[in-house]
C-alpha cells in the first residue's frame, strides 16, 4: 500500500488512530520489529498525528525496555499494564527417549484419547514424526510453514473438531492460532528459549479444572542438557530480555529505496522527514549515512539527478521484478518449489528435496506427514508434481541451527555441576543425567582451565559461553595467534599439542577488552541471513549483522580462563 502508485490506498491509512501489536515479543528482538516501527513512522506521518501504540505479549521478560521500544520519540504517556495470570499448578516432566521413533512410540502409548500437540523445531522432525504416528494408528495431522495455507487450515480445523489426536507442528502454533482446547503439550527435544517454552506451555491449562503441562521428550544427550538447563532457567524465573537489532544499515537502505518510490523522488536529506525521529535510524553517525547514500549512488542502486533520489538501474535489476515485492519483506530464503497434487497445493520444499544425485533413483518426499512420488518437476516455474506414494519418503528443508544461548549454556553448566536431580525428570532422564554428569567431570567441566583429553588427542577449555561467542573466539585465535580450534557451544577444541599459554594470553587479552563484544568477527552464515547486506559496503554490512546477535553485555565479563 505504501509503495503503490494508486495514491488511493495510502489514504486509506490517514485516519489510523491506533496500532495494536500482539505477540510483539515474536519479533521485537529481530529486522522484522524495527520493519514494522519504520512502516508505522511512515503512516503516523500520512495520518499528521501521533497516534497509539499498543503491545501485547504474556513472555516479555523486559516490558519497560519494550515499552520504550515500542515508544520510539512519541511524547504522550507510556504505561505498563501486567495482568497477574490465574494460579495453575504446571506438570512438567523430562524424559529421555534416545531416538525418534522411541518418542512416536511414547507418544501412541500416551494420553489415549486426549487432544495432543507435539512441537518439534525443524520441519523435517514434524514431517518425520508425524508418518511414524499414523503407522502406528494415531490420527495425527501436520502444521509448519512450508505447508499451503489451505493444508494448515484444514488440519487446524479438523484437530480442533477431534477429540483423540496428535497435532505436530513447528513454531507455528506458539502464538495465537485457535486449535480449541488442548489436553496436552508435547516437546521433542527443547525450543531455543524460555519465552518460547512459556507461549507453549500456555497453550494448555485453558479449561477450568485443568493444568498447564509439558512433557519433554528428548532424543539426544544434548537436548536432554538443553531442555533441563531450560527447566531450572524456567524454574529461577528467567525470562530472555527481547533487544532491538543495532545499527540497522541494511533496513535503512530498505526504507530509503521503499520512500523514493512512495514519494515518485526523494531529497538526498529527505528520508528525514519520514524517519528522521526514528531512533534506530537517528542514532546512526549521519557521516556514515551520506557515505551510505553516496556508496548506493555510485552502485547504481540509486539514481540522483542533483536534486532527487530515485531507483536506479541495479536497484530496478536487483528488486523491481514482481513490482518491487523484495523491499516489502526482511526475509532471505532459498530457492522454493511448490508441491503440486491435481490441482491441490501441498506446500513448499526447497531445492535439497528435489536434488539428487546423478544415477540414484530419486525417493519419493514427505509432505503434509504423507510420502509422494514425484512425477514431474517444472524447474522454471519451480513446480513438483506428485502423486501419493506407498514407499518410504524424505523431507530436507535448507537451514542452519543458531546454537544455544549465552544464557542457556550457562544455565547446562549449572545442571552437570549441581549434585540434585530435579523432581520433574523422569527415571530415564535421572539416569542418562547421572551417567552425563560423571562423563563430564571426567573430562574436567568443573575448570576454567585448558584441560588435557589424551583419549581425543586434544585439549578442551570448556567455557559454556554458547555456540555465537565460541564461533567468534575460535575466529579470533585463529587470525590473531594463528591457533586452530574447534567449537560447539560449551567448548572450544584445540590440538593436542596446542601451546595453551597462548590461547590463555590471547583469549585474556579479548576479554578485558570493553568494546569486544562490538567488534567480533561476524562469520559468512551471519552476513548471508541479512537481507539488503549486498547493498552496503562491507563494514556497514559486517556492523549490521554484528548489531543483530543477542549477546548480553556482561557476557565477557563472565567467562573465565
Amino acid at each position: 500500500m505504501m509503495i503503490s502508485s494508486r495514491r488511493e490506498l495510502r489514504e486509506l491509512l490517514v485516519n489510523v488512530r491506533m496500532v495494536v501489536i500482539d505477540e510483539i515479543h515474536a519479533f521485537a528482538g529481530d529486522d522484522r520489529g524495527l520493519h514494522l516501527l519504520a512502516v508505522v513512522e511512515r503512516i503516523q506521518r500520512l495520518a499528521g498525528r501521533e497516534f497509539q501504540r499498543i503491545g501485547l505479549s504474556a513472555t516479555v521478560g523486559n516490558p519497560d525496555s519494550l515499552i520504550d521500544w515500542l515508544a520510539g520519540h512519541c511524547g504522550g504517556e507510556r504505561r505498563v499494564i501486567s495482568v497477574e495470570a490465574a494460579s495453575v499448578a504446571a506438570d512438567v516432566c523430562v524424559d529421555y527417549v534416545g531416538t525418534l521413533e522411541n518418542a512416536a512410540h511414547v507418544i501412541s502409548q500416551l494420553h489415549e484419547g486426549e487432544k495432543r500437540l507435539v512441537f518439534c523445531d525443524s520441519r523435517r522432525r514434524v514431517e518425520e514424526l508425524a508418518v511414524m504416528l499414523r503407522e502406528r494408528g494415531i490420527s495425527t495431522f501436520v502444521s509448519h510453514s512450508s505447508l499451503s495455507a489451505e493444508q494448515r487450515r484444514e488440519a487446524e480445523a479438523a484437530f480442533s473438531s477431534d477429540s483423540n489426536c496428535v497435532i505436530v507442528a513447528t513454531s507455528t502454533l506458539e502464538l495465537g492460532i485457535d486449535v480449541g482446547d488442548l489436553d496436552r503439550v508435547i516437546q521433542i527435544d527443547a525450543p531455543g528459549t524460555v519465552a518460547s517454552f512459556l507461549q507453549r506451555i500456555g497453550r494448555t491449562g485453558r479449561r477450568p479444572g485443568s493444568s498447564r503441562n509439558c512433557l519433554f521428550l528428548t532424543i539426544s544427550d544434548n537436548a536432554l542438557l538443553h531442555a533441563t538447563a531450560l527447566v531450572k532457567l524456567w524454574e529461577e524465573g528467567f525470562v530472555e530480555p527481547i533487544i532491538a537489532p543495532r545499527d540497522p544499515y541494511h533496513l535503512f537502505v530498505q526504507q530509503l529505496l521503499a520512500l523514493t518510490l512512495q514519494t515518485g523522488g526523494i531529497r538526498v536529506d529527505g528520508w528525514r522527514d519520514w524517519l528522521g525521529n526514528f531512533p534506530a535510524f537517528s542514532n546512526l553517525p549521519p557521516e556514515e549515512v551520506a557515505i551510505l547514500i553516496q556508496h548506493l549512488i555510485d552502485s547504481e542502486i540509486l539514481f540522483s539527478d542533483g536534486v532527487l533520489l530515485s531507483i536506479g538501474d541495479e536497484g530496478e535489476k536487483r528488486f523491481g521484478r514482481r513490482h518491487f515485492l523484495e523491499l516489502v519483506s526482511v526475509f532471505t530464503s532459498p530457492p522454493l518449489f511448490e508441491v503440486v497434487h491435481g490441482v491441490n497445493s501441498i506446500g513448499m520444499v526447497d531445492w535439497l528435496t528435489v536434488a539428487v544425485e546423478e544415477g540414484k533413483e530419486r525417493r519419493p518426499l514427505i509432505l503434509s506427514g504423507r510420502a509422494w512420488d514425484i512425477r514431474d518437476i517444472d524447474f522454471t516455474g519451480r513446480k513438483v508434481f506428485v502423486t501419493p506414494s506407498a514407499a518410504k519418503g524424505r523431507a530436507r528443508w535448507y537451514g542452519q541451527g543458531q546454537g544455544l544461548s549465552f544464557e542457556m549454556a550457562r544455565g547446562v553448566r549449572a545442571v552437570l555441576l549441581s549434585e540434585q536431580s530435579s523432581p520433574r525428570w523422569s527415571n530415564r532422564c535421572r539416569t542418562r543425567m547421572e551417567a552425563l554428569r560423571g562423563d563430564y567431570l571426567a573430562l574436567g567441566v568443573e575448570s576454567t582451565n585448558c584441560v588435557s583429553d589424551p583419549a581425543e588427542n586434544h585439549v578442551i577449555w570448556w567455557n559454556f559461553a554458547g555456540r555465537f561467542l565460541n564461533e567468534a573466539f575460535a575466529s579470533v585465535l585463529e587470525t590473531s595467534a594463528g591457533i586452530e580450534a574447534r567449537f560447539d557451544d560449551f567448548s572450544l577444541k584445540f590440538p593436542y599439542e596446542t601451546d595453551t599459554s597462548r590461547v590463555t594470553i590471547a583469549i585474556r587479552s579479548l576479554l578485558a577488552d570493553p568494546d569486544a563484544l562490538r567488534q567480533l568477527p561476524i562469520s559468512k552464515q551471519w552476513l548471508d541471513g541479512l537481507k539488503f547486506s549486498d547493498c552496503l559496503p562491507e563494514r556497514f554490512a559486517a556492523a549490521a549483522a554484528r548489531g543483530r546477535i543477542r549477546v548480553r553485555e556482561d557476557a565477557l565479563g563472565l567467562i573465565r580462563i
